[in-house]
């Protein structure tokens, strides 16, 4: 257990993310890890499948033991202690894979995938045919919607949720059609390639716009920002990630992300050094890559980025103490040769689950030592 003044930590940390990371009178490097609920089972010697779907009762319990022991030793409950009854929730709605013909496909012990049966161009082109004539909002919601809507609003008083962000492009579409056969289709068809793209941004755009509209809100009100996981976008190189990619990007943030500040957010935990300069031009807030990448890799492409990383997942999940405070300090020193901030201390991908509390007072610790502004 390292010392640490934890109230002390805490405060610096509340003056560090102000300023999206940037805030130049903060004494530290912000962190941002703030662990999963994956990482219940591991912490607390339960059994269970960390991405399966418990009850909300044994979420609650779970949570609950969880951020008693996290106060003890990082000083600070973080998982959520609030759950929506069933009586409070909105029904499902589909998701975007489902629009263009998935199906999400739970694995035990191995998460969600998502996957479709098409496979060759003239099997895409009649996708896209029919996504293009598609009734989005009567496709997205079920029948029961507007029903219950009115009784949760009438009763609660509960919005429903707005659309923050989606399967980045890349990612989706080598789910419906295939990573080699999007690649190919690159070099066999380009103008269905393209089509393909361009069908994307529209879909999201409308998906984005029925959010806002089944909420309440108004083209003058209604919320700003977006944000992509778009891990295979790495599989491309820079020539095709401009053609598929970029103006989804660029088309989704000029609509929703119009401001200066708005959030414009991409996660690819993957190599991505070979389209940082493409993702440079849709001016990100916030960035997620791979731990191959280095802190000041990033931020010579991307100079008022914030940087959530670059702590690879594995050596925090490893709980190799030594190896987690060396990463952060590596990472400490780069972004303060830069003469920039904006750092905020992330694991380069998904926290995992075997990621400890002890691993996370390390990191604090690490910030403490090698952290400061």
């Amino acid at each position: 257990m390292y010392d640490i003044d934890l109230k002390k930590f805490w405060e610096n940390d509340n003056e560090a993310h102000k300023d999206n990371c940037f805030n130049p009178d903060a004494k530290q490097v912000a962190l941002g890890i703030r662990m999963s609920e994956e990482c219940i089972y591991a912490e607390l010697g339960e059994e269970g499948d960390p991405w399966g779907k418990n009850k909300r009762e044994k979420i609650l319990e779970l949570n609950k033991r969880y951020n008693d022991k996290s106060e003890k030793i990082v000083g600070k409950r973080l998982l959520r202690e609030t759950i929506l009854t069933k009586d409070e929730s909105y029904p499902e709605i589909k998701r975007i894979g489902e629009i263009f013909g998935g199906t999400y496909k739970y694995i035990p012990n191995g998460g969600e995938w998502l996957s479709s049966d098409v496979r060759t161009p003239k099997e895409l082109e009649k996708l896209l045919d029919r996504v293009d004539k598609l009734d989005l909002k009567d496709f997205i919601y079920p029948s029961n919607w507007e029903q219950e809507k009115k009784r949760i609003q009438d009763k609660y008083t509960i919005k429903p949720s707005v659309l923050g962000g989606v399967r980045g492009p890349v990612t989706l579409a080598m789910s419906i059609y295939g990573e080699e056969n999007l690649i190919f289709l690159y070099f066999d068809a380009k103008e269905l390639f393209e089509r393909f793209s361009h069908t994307i941004k529209n879909v999201i755009i409308k998906m984005k716009e029925i959010s806002h509209e089944e909420a309440g809100y108004t083209k003058n009100n209604a919320p700003h920002g977006f944000g992509f996981a778009d891990d295979n976008c790495s599989l491309l190189n820079g020539e095709m990630y401009e053609i598929f990619g970029y103006p989804v990007l660029r088309d989704v943030f000029n609509k929703f992300s119009p401001n200066e500040g708005d959030n414009r957010f991409q996660h690819s935990d993957s190599e991505m050094e070979h389209l940082l300069s493409i993702l440079s031009k849709v001016n990100l807030t916030g960035c997620n890559f791979g731990p191959t990448l280095k802190v000041d890799t990033i931020r010579k492409h991307m100079p008022n980025t914030r940087i959530d990383g670059q702590l690879a997942p594995f050596t925090f999940m490893n709980n190799n103490e030594e190896k987690i405070i060396a990463e952060i300090k590596r990472d400490c020193e780069l972004i303060k040769n830069t003469g920039t901030r904006g750092l905020n201390i992330s694991t380069a991908g998904s926290i995992n689950n075997g990621s400890l509390l002890t691993s996370l007072r390390a990191v604090m610790y690490a910030i403490e030592k090698y952290g400061q502004y």
